[in-house]
């Protein structure tokens, strides 16, 4: 059982209304997730690492339009709420998933203009350091450990997981209104397409809202992806929580985890 969550991170939350939705698949939709006052730092914190520390922001992968920065290497600022043990917490308890305790996260910028990304569940393997991270602490990626391949110096000891939870929490995008793209698109399948376009057409599509934030289980059905179109830049932060790679065959079958 987790601890409650500490004063001074409650005291950053809004208190607004999270919906759960099952349509097209289980996720949780939440405006204003924080206080306007901090939300503002962490706006303002994406806004002067992107012009003091370009350079930070490097290709996420390649056929994708976005650049991005782990969280772990911005260092102490408002962004480790997402890397904190009660943020960790608290999302696991939404969703319903027994997780390990392990987080990673990025920061993500498309430009305007961005290209459309591909459906994907995120259901992936992701390696993690040992020891199995305390009660009070996130355990975070190691520099020593490749986080997709478990590459690693002899004699450094690893686990691998499976990513159990997605986050995208959306900032620093300004004003949003229909007709202005960078939407995330989340699909019932990925059999059904457009006609005129050959895409794979959303069910739903989740608008870059400022201090919003979107939450669902990886699961072989959690098709989703940055639908593109965006007249101006769509940033976010994307995180994950995770579960052994145990519990995630016996759910799903080893055949469903992608390797990247």
């Amino acid at each position: 059982m987790s601890a409650p969550p500490p004063p001074w991170f409650v005291e950053l939350l809004a208190h607004r209304r999270w919906v759960y939705r099952t349509r097209p698949f289980p996720h949780v939709y939440v405006r204003d997730v924080f206080t306007l006052d901090f939300y503002r730092r962490l706006a303002e914190e994406f806004q002067r690492l992107r012009t003091s520390q370009p350079d930070l922001f490097t290709k996420v992968t390649d056929g994708y339009g976005a650049g991005g920065v782990s969280l772990t290497r911005i260092g102490n600022g408002p962004f480790e709420v997402f890397l904190s043990r009660a943020w960790n917490d608290l999302i696991a308890g939404v969703v319903g998933v027994g997780v390990t305790g392990d987080v990673e996260g990025s920061l993500h910028r498309h430009p305007p203009g961005s290209p459309r990304g591909w459906p994907h569940h995120d259901l992936t393997p992701a390696w993690f350091p040992e020891p199995i991270p305390e009660p009070t602490r996130a355990g975070l990626p190691s520099a020593e450990i490749d986080l997709k391949s478990g590459a690693r110096p002899e004699g450094v000891p690893a686990r691998e997981l499976v990513r159990a939870v997605a986050v995208l929490f959306y900032l620093g995008n300004g004003p949003w209104q229909p007709g202005a793209g960078g939407e995330t698109g989340l699909f019932a399948d990925i059999g059904t397409v457009d006609p005129a376009t050959g895409q794979p057409i959303p069910a739903i599509s989740i608008p870059p809202v400022d201090n919003s934030m979107i939450v669902f289980e990886c699961t072989p059905r959690s098709w989703h992806t940055f639908l593109g179109a965006n007249i101006s830049a769509r940033n976010c932060v994307v995180m994950w929580l995770h579960r052994p790679r145990e519990q995630a065959e016996q759910l799903w079958g080893g055949e469903r985890i992608v390797q990247w």
